[in-house]
């Protein structure tokens, strides 16, 4: 997961710092080093990729114009 992504991710659920950190179990300043582009621990980054993927997003592979986000089909 990178920066960007995360912060897509966050923009498309309408999730603030707070929200995220809470469902990661992580700092607000966890999130926000991430954001910034600050190297973490793998399982850290792991945790918080899981929180946003358990709300609905699908992470989107390098495919020719960079990695990207989508929500998952609510259906």
């Amino acid at each position: 997961m990178t920066p960007e992504q995360c912060r897509m991710a966050r923009a498309g659920l309408g999730m603030s710092v707070r929200d995220l950190a809470d469902r990661a179990q992580v700092s607000t300043n966890t999130i926000s080093r991430l954001e910034a582009g600050e190297e973490l621990k793998p399982r850290t980054v792991e945790a918080i990729q899981r929180a946003l993927e358990e709300a609905g997003i699908v992470f989107i592979d390098q495919n020719g114009n960079g990695p990207g986000v989508r929500l998952r089909d609510r259906t």
